[in-house]
Parts: C-alpha cells; sequence; structure tokens
C-alpha cells in the first residue's frame, strides 16, 4: 500500500487517510464519532478538520439528513477510483466501481442497524486499550468477508447462505501464550427476529465448526477442525430478549452452549471485555429448579412479560469475560 506524497489536489493523503477510507469502503457507513474514535484518536479541534478536508476533497461524503440526526459518511466513487489507484483494495473481492456504489444506497433501516454494528466496533477498539496483553488484529463488519454455507439443524438437503455481522480476532501478546487467537463471529440482533432464525443460525455456526470449514478457511485440513475453535457473540437489545435467546437455544438441544455468549447491547458498549456474557449453560445453572428452568417452558415465540424472571437471572446468573482462559 502507497502511503506517501498522495496528492488529491492540494492535499496531501496521509496513512490514517487512507485506513479511514478503506475503513468506510468495507464498513459502508460511519458517523463523525465512529471515524475520530476509529481513526484520529478522539475528537480534537484538528483531527475534526482533518475529516472537513477529506469531505472538501471529495473522498467522503455525508447522506442526507434532517437537522437533529448525526452525519453518516460514506466512500464517493472519487475515494473509490483513489483506494484502487494505491492498491488498498487488492486483498478484497474484485467488484466493479458501479457494483461498489450501490453498496452506499441501502434503507434507513439497514442503516440503523449497520451504525449500531459500528457502535459495538468503536467500543471494542476503545476497551482493547486497557487490555496491555491483547491487540485487535481483524474486525470486519461487510457480510461478504465473513459469510459461510453451513447446514441448518435438522436439514442436510441444502446448505444455506450465514451472513454474519462482524468477525473478531484478538490477539494474545502474553509472552506463554503468544500467538494464540481468540476469535468471534458478531450477531447483532434485530429484535424483530423470531427466536427460531436466531435458533437456526446458532445450528449452522456449530455445523461451521464441526465440519471443518473454518478450519479450511483459516488454510488447515477439515480433520483439524478442533485447532480453530470460535465463539459467537450475540447482542440483544434487552436482557428479556437475552434470556429468551438463552432459554430456546437450550430448548433446541444444539451442542452450542459453550459456543454462544449473549449480552445486551447497553452492557458491550459500556464494557465489551468486563463479565457482561452470559452462555446457555450458565443460564440454565442460574434458572435450574425454579418456574423459570428451560426444561419446564413451553416452546413459543409469544413471550410474557416475566420481570421476575429477569430479575432472578441477574443476581445469580455467571457472567463471564470473553478474554479469560
Amino acid at each position: 500500500m502507497a502511503t506517501s506524497k498522495i496528492r488529491v489536489g492540494a492535499l496531501e493523503i496521509k496513512p490514517r487517510d487512507l485506513a479511514l477510507l478503506r475503513g468506510l469502503f468495507e464498513c459502508r457507513v460511519m458517523t463523525n464519532e465512529h471515524a475520530t474514535a476509529l481513526y484520529f484518536e478522539g475528537k480534537s479541534p484538528a483531527e475534526i478538520k482533518r475529516l472537513q478536508k477529506l469531505k472538501a476533497a471529495g473522498l467522503v461524503s455525508e447522506r442526507p439528513r434532517r437537522a437533529f440526526e448525526p452525519s453518516i459518511l460514506f466512500l464517493t466513487r472519487k475515494g473509490l477510483v483513489l483506494l484502487q489507484k494505491e492498491g488498498v483494495l487488492n486483498d478484497y473481492p474484485s467488484f466493479e466501481l458501479p457494483q461498489l456504489e450501490r453498496r452506499a444506497r441501502v434503507s434507513d433501516l439497514t442503516i440503523r442497524h449497520e451504525l449500531e454494528v459500528m457502535d459495538v466496533k468503536t467500543a471494542f477498539h476503545a476497551a482493547i486499550k486497557s487490555e496491555a496483553n491483547f491487540e485487535i488484529k481483524v474486525f470486519n463488519t461487510w457480510p461478504l468477508l465473513n459469510e459461510f454455507e453451513a447446514y441448518r439443524p435438522g436439514d442436510n438437503s441444502e446448505k444455506v447462505l450465514v451472513k454474519p455481522d462482524g468477525f473478531i480476532s484478538i490477539q494474545d501478546k502474553d509472552a506463554v501464550t503468544e500467538g494464540f487467537a481468540y476469535e468471534f463471529f458478531l450477531e447483532l440482533d434485530r429484535s424483530q427476529e423470531i427466536q427460531e432464525i436466531l435458533v437456526g443460525k446458532a445450528g449452522c455456526y456449530f455445523e461451521y465448526y464441526k465440519s471443518g470449514d473454518f478450519a479450511v478457511r483459516n488454510g488447515a485440513s477439515s480433520d483439524d477442525y478442533k485447532k480453530f475453535p470460535f465463539r459467537v457473540l450475540m447482542v440483544l437489545k434487552t436482557a428479556k430478549r437475552r434470556n429468551n435467546t438463552a432459554e430456546r437455544l437450550l430448548q433446541a438441544n444444539l451442542p452450542v452452549s459453550k459456543q454462544f455468549c449473549l449480552s445486551t447491547f447497553e452492557e458491550v458498549i459500556r464494557d465489551p471485555f468486563g463479565a457482561i456474557w452470559v452462555n446457555p449453560t450458565d443460564y440454565h445453572e442460574a434458572t435450574k429448579g425454579t418456574l423459570f428452568d428451560p426444561d419446564r417452558q413451553s416452546l413459543t415465540n409469544d413471550y410474557r412479560q416475566q420481570p421476575e424472571r429477569e430479575v432472578l437471572v441477574e443476581s445469580k446468573v455467571k457472567k463471564i469475560r470473553l478474554l479469560e482462559s
């Protein structure tokens, strides 16, 4: 990647400018706040001014918005051409410019979801600064880079396409375990999805692991699948939604209890590396023998309000950290 003496008009392009443009290419949209936090390490006047210069140079633009809405950035054709010219996109699938431009034209509903994904990404990058022994090597949010095919639970007739919201690889820098990577797929809850869709995805993730396809993706043999573990981070809107999902995963009898980690959007934004994650096994332990034991609940997507359950779970469930052994 060329990173010096690149000019667009009177503006000399710096390495972090290319990093921002590449980030916009990959994630499609982000706010000013995302851009300054991820690529300019804060919100100083100089950093905000730099972003304005990139807009003035025609490399970045904003979606139309109302006065009270945040500025939503996207990469322009001029920015795409610059990235192609400098070889920044050589590691990505090959696309024609019109195809890439169409990626920026999405619905308001999709935009809201993708901005929430960026909220999560920004939270991870901010929090990793406090984890001296770890660094984020990869945090991809473009579904095309992370998608895979797998069989749904109980249906081996045809594979389905799964498009995760993100893939995260965190490197351990400790002298004893140096080189070990914690790897996660990210699923950010769309609250309109019924629980059966979430359960179906869970089965697909387990199949992806057990079949060895993830090991093959990493350049190994499918027989070595146990050497390539990953977890799925499911970020739910509320504690109620988290508990409903944990319950349904248990009732589905899928062997994913330790592979899935569930939390709420609010907790993840506050501290993604804190003790905020619940796996279905620990949820079962917290509710075992109570009225809310998944073994005593009927299979339904029509969930009643159960505030007592939410209080019970919060007081008893064991929550884990992502970067523990």
